[in-house]
């Protein structure tokens, strides 16, 4: 196995992962952090698709975009994790009213 198909199998399965998780969990700090996984699934798997030889000229355009994505990944988190705090002292809750189960 050749080094870019294991970053790229890493970063496919931390997608993935992140995705379940997103899907399943209702807690919203869990939704944060799926989400976070997802995007260093992304991060993984763009580098990994960007590799060239060695005897070819180097790209910068990939590693910058992702520097771009991460600090745009934190700033989003940020906000996220404003809006779950605020969530949480409307409502008490740490969950989304429809994402809660009905009491039978």
């Amino acid at each position: 196995m050749t080094p870019v198909v294991f970053y790229a199998t890493v970063g496919v399965t931390l997608f993935v992962m992140g995705l379940y998780a997103l899907i399943v969990r209702s807690h919203l700090i869990r939704k944060i952090l799926a989400a976070n996984v997802m995007g260093s699934g992304v991060f993984v798997m763009f580098i990994s698709l960007a590799h060239r030889p060695p005897s070819a000229v180097p790209d910068p355009v990939p590693q910058a975009m992702v520097l771009t994505g991460i600090v745009v990944a934190v700033s989003a988190t940020a906000l996220a994790l404003v809006l779950t705090c605020r969530i949480h002292a409307a409502t008490g809750e740490s969950c989304l009213p429809e994402d809660r189960e009905d009491p039978p």
